[in-house]
């Protein structure tokens, strides 16, 4: 069997996990033990029983008050080279504190000498530490040690059974005063822990900023409200090409910097990133507010140098595939135009001659929409953003559609028309729509709806969808569906879909395929609804 019930049996084991706070506060409570014992014996050995203190037995009194102040003693020197089983080592100091309290209360006469308060001290200096559990355990035992005390008297000493009040009152306050002080204790550890727990993951996230800010690629640096760096990151040091920062104007190491921080100082709110040069290293220099307080200000330095390096790079490189891909639709024309030209210049009579015509006349004609388109593309830059209202201007553009491509007026269907105003060029727009009404004729069946435009706005982005009833793009071909010179048609330039998709994007639309019906569905994606 257990020596103790299989509630308590684990509170008293070993455990490491027990805070140093906890050892110090069971030492400075082992202090006031020792003080309390010291005072106790001092009066008695002093004063003897004047001040009602060991009243009913004196020798008792001075033999409990000199134990007690051992005990504080032994209790010192076990704190001090065995902090081990720190449960079991509390309920010693309690159990000693309920004994001894007691004891000399029954000495000094009983609950009327006021010692009974002194087992509260002890209680509620303990429900400070101690678990749940031994808290209601030890102002159980304190409440009984009361009772039987007090049982003492009425049966030894006749006193009246209704002197059991006081010492119930007295009991009473144990569980209370425990129990609060205990509840109160659990709340402060709670919100201790969870302050700990908040400062680990603050200073986490601060090493993670520090090595994100120091790995960064644009400078960082942190102003006070006259310029002076408080704080950077290496990156803004070589990008300045400084040996020291700290406490620098920068107005002294950057040129110009003082008009774009003054000009940002009198607005005093996020402005468009102003252009600085250092030396032939271009910097782009940008202002972010702080908050609320005005103190401070973070700067961010990039090399625009680099980047324009670096786009030019990629321009050269598409420009390059763009070429190679021309020079390769050119190839096939010119081969077939010059092989019909060799044959009319043999001057037989077997030569057909009409046929012979036709083909230079188409593949003419082939290489003028692919000049056509080429300059096209090299012309997406020059726009103007005008303001559209869709719900007008798509009837409009739909009726010439029809009356150019010679289709009856039922075969396109507007759908979800309501007002919509975008910002887009206007002839940009006209180009983008042709060429994806034109694909979905070409594909769809010649039936009443077989192709439609529906006009949606959601969460005030504006989404007008082309839909026919084709039969789809195949997934293997979605990929490769917006790249130049990609076509399954053999009269097409491949330049159709690649063209409507740079306009958009230069007029900051999207243009998407969405697999989701079984027809082809191409989306345009405005901006935000004109306001």
């Amino acid at each position: 069997m257990d020596p103790l019930p299989s509630a308590y049996a684990g509170l008293f084991s070993r455990s490491a996990l027990t805070p140093d706070s906890f050892w110090a506060s069971l030492g400075y409570f082992n202090l006031y033990r020792l003080a309390i014992g010291a005072i106790f014996l001092g009066v008695v050995l002093v004063y003897g029983d004047a001040l009602n203190l060991g009243s009913h037995r004196l020798d008792i009194f001075q033999f409990v008050s000199g134990a007690y102040l051992l005990f504080g003693g032994l209790f010192a020197w076990v704190m001090r080279y065995w902090r081990e089983r720190f449960n079991l080592q509390l309920s010693v100091h309690v159990m000693t504190d309920i004994v001894a309290i007691t004891v000399l209360m029954y000495a000094s006469g009983g609950i009327r000498s006021g010692l009974g308060m002194m087992l509260l001290i002890s209680l509620i200096s303990a429900a400070l530490v101690a678990p749940r559990r031994l808290i209601w355990l030890y102002a159980a035992i304190a409440a009984i040690a009361v009772l039987l005390e007090q049982s003492l008297w009425v049966l030894a000493y006749d006193s009246p059974t209704a002197s059991y009040l006081q010492p119930g009152l007295l009991a009473i306050g144990c569980f209370a005063g425990a129990g609060v002080t205990g509840w109160l204790a659990q709340r402060a550890a709670s919100s201790q822990s969870l302050a700990q727990e908040r400062g680990r993951e603050l200073e986490r996230q601060m090493r993670v900023s520090q090595l994100v800010i120091e790995d960064m690629q644009d400078g960082v640096l942190v102003l006070d409200r006259d310029g002076r760096v408080t704080q950077h990151n290496p990156r803004a040091q070589r990008l300045l090409e400084a040996d020291s920062l700290m406490g620098e104007e920068l107005s002294q190491k950057l040129p110009g910097f003082d008009v774009a921080w003054n000009a940002w100082r009198e607005r005093h709110a996020a402005a468009a990133p102003y252009d600085l040069d250092r030396g032939g290293r271009g910097l782009r220099v940008r202002f972010v507010e702080t908050g609320e307080d005005p103190e401070f200000c973070v700067l961010f330095l990039e090399d625009i140098t680099r980047s324009h390096e670096q786009a030019q790079q990629l321009k050269l490189a598409a420009l390059g595939r763009l070429t190679a891909n021309i020079a390769h639709e050119i190839r096939n024309p010119l081969s077939a135009i010059s092989h019909a030209s060799e044959l009319l210049d043999e001057e037989r009579g077997t030569v057909d001659r009409p046929r012979l015509t036709r083909i230079v006349r188409d593949n003419t004609r082939r290489l003028e929409r692919l000049v056509a388109e080429v300059l096209q593309l090299s012309r997406r830059d020059r726009m103007t953003r005008d303001r559209i209202d869709l719900k007008f201007w798509l009837p409009t553009f739909v009726e010439e559609f029809c009356a150019s491509e010679s289709l009856p007026g039922d075969r396109l269907a507007l759908e979800g028309m309501q007002g919509a105003v975008v910002e887009f060029d206007r002839e940009h727009l006209h180009r983008v729509m042709w060429n994806l009404l034109r694909n979905a004729v070409r594909y769809a069946p010649a039936a009443s709806r077989s192709v439609r435009l529906e006009l949606r706005t959601i969460a005030h982005q504006v989404q007008l969808s082309v839909i026919d009833d084709g039969p789809g793009v195949p997934a293997a071909d979605q990929a490769q569906l917006f790249e130049p010179f990609f076509t399954t048609d053999s009269k097409g330039t491949g330049l159709g879909l690649y063209l409507a998709r740079e306009l958009c994007a230069t007029n900051r639309a999207r243009l998407e395929y969405v697999d989701d019906l079984e027809g082809a569905h191409f989306r345009i994606r405005f901006g935000e609804a004109a306001r």
